[in-house]
């Protein structure tokens, strides 16, 4: 006579707890409760992208886009390229009001999105946006960071035919800004690696494992089929 043993499985019961239970019944564990596996947490550091090269200067004088861009050449507004040339001009002029211009230097195909500071204060030193200097042009100045160096865009452009002559100088008050706070970045970040190996220096390996409670032991025959 064949005898068939069935497990009875209650309908509120998750389907490892029948595992679980059955594995009990036959003196057995199932595989992934025999150990657990405790790993030491890993430092993280999150290092931000430095906003600048170690040597913004050297790149400045030595990169060949910065020498052709450090000679004047010939610049134009580039905004609204499909409309119409009178609407072009009024955007243009309401553009540079508001703050921002879209211009490109012509030799090198070079776009920029320039943004200053369009507010006339008559105690500043040079404006940043300047319709009054000369009749029928506006001078535009603007700093910004290119390629990892600090340059400033100064030039003008013709109200009418929307271009004229610009360049890009190295800003070096700005750029002496930036090396201090790149210092800065890089000491805290090396300051925080020596910390963390101090820390981990005398910490178990990672690998350690930290066995369970040990279950009954191995049942001989073979196993009962889940």
């Amino acid at each position: 006579m064949n005898l068939r043993i069935e497990l009875l499985r209650d309908p509120n019961m998750h389907h490892h707890q029948n595992l679980g239970d059955a594995a009990a019944l036959t003196g057995m564990m199932p595989p992934y409760e025999t150990m657990a596996l405790y790993e030491q947490p890993k430092p993280r550091f999150i290092f931000k992208m430095p906003r600048v090269v170690p040597n913004q200067k050297s790149k400045y004088e030595l990169d060949e886009l910065f020498r052709r861009l450090s000679r004047e050449s010939e610049v134009r507004y580039t905004g609204y390229r499909g409309r119409a040339i009178d609407e072009r001009r009024m955007r243009f002029v309401t553009d540079c009001r508001k703050g921002y211009a879209e211009l490109s230097f012509v030799p090198t195909g070079t776009n920029l999105q320039l943004y200053f500071n369009a507010n006339h204060n008559p105690y500043a030193q040079e404006q940043e946006c300047d319709f009054d200097k000369e009749r029928g042009k506006v001078h535009l100045r603007s700093s910004f960071i290119m390629n990892g160096v600090c340059v400033r865009f100064r030039g003008w452009l013709d109200l009418e035919r929307l271009d004229g002559v610009a360049c890009l100088d190295f800003d070096q008050a700005r750029a002496q800004q930036e090396d201090a706070q790149l210092s800065e970045q890089i000491e805290s970040y090396n300051q925080r690696m020596a910390d963390s190996k101090r820390i981990y220096a005398h910490t178990p390996p990672q690998d350690t494992i930290r066995r369970g409670p040990p279950g009954p032991g191995p049942v001989t025959g073979p196993p009962m089929g889940w």
